[in-house]
């Protein structure tokens, strides 16, 4: 398979990202944690461009004792995409929907090296 280039580890921020078109797929490459990871733009829903929703920490909702729910609270270690379609959220780093996990981002592989960022789709 082809790999592509997206660009040198200095080009990405902190929980940002950089679309790549890799033949006919497009990528989503993310870091996050210091971490690379890629999906392919299409959303497990109903194919949707996935990788160009908001990137945000997942969203709780923590019962009290009673069944009552306070506030909502955002989840610190837990990085979600939201498709700009319809609003399905996946995990940066599983690709997972956190309610349904057969929902699932297509992975892609992504690799560093020599300072440069490449991706297999």
């Amino acid at each position: 398979m082809t790999e592509y280039r997206a660009g040198s580890v200095d080009d990405f921020k902190e929980t940002g990202r950089l679309l790549l078109k890799c033949g006919e797929a497009e990528i989503g490459v993310f870091l996050v944690d210091g971490e690379f990871y890629a999906w392919h733009n299409e959303c497990a829903h109903r194919g949707g461009p996935v990788c160009q929703g908001r990137i945000m920490q997942r969203v709780v909702e923590p019962v009290q004792s009673d069944g009552t729910v306070r506030a909502l609270q955002y989840h610190a270690d837990d990085t979600h995409i939201v498709c700009p379609w319809h609003g399905y959220e996946y995990n940066v780093r599983t690709g997972e929907h956190p309610g349904r996990a057969a929902l699932k981002l297509r992975k892609a592989s992504v690799i560093v090296r020599d300072g440069g960022v490449y991706v297999t789709p």
